[in-house]
């Protein structure tokens, strides 16, 4: 039996990814700093960009898990037919 190939994220990929996030919420904080309204208005602002960010992180780390979840109870699924077709002798007579 072969075993399925484990998809891997390469180092640009990771690296572009964390750019990309930096390079967003440093556009819109600029964004928010420079806005022409009052303290509070912008302080509201820069709290829902922090609220948006954690909770990206939340999600993100949510989705993960679920799907960490899904590849274990697969393998463990895989490896109990595994034993039953290793285990099973079509020639035996019952």
């Amino acid at each position: 039996m072969t075993q399925p190939v484990k998809p891997t994220t390469t180092t640009a990929f990771y690296v572009q990814a964390i750019l990309s996030f930096a390079i967003s919420v440093a556009g819109l904080a600029v964004g928010i700093l420079y806005l022409p309204v009052t303290t509070w208005v912008r302080s509201f602002l820069a709290l829902g960009l922090m609220y948006v960010v954690t909770s990206t992180f939340t999600l993100a780390k949510c989705v993960r898990d679920r799907q960490e979840e899904s590849t274990v109870l697969s393998r463990v699924d895989q490896a109990r037919l595994d034993k039953l077709l290793a285990e099973h002798d079509p020639f035996r007579a019952d």
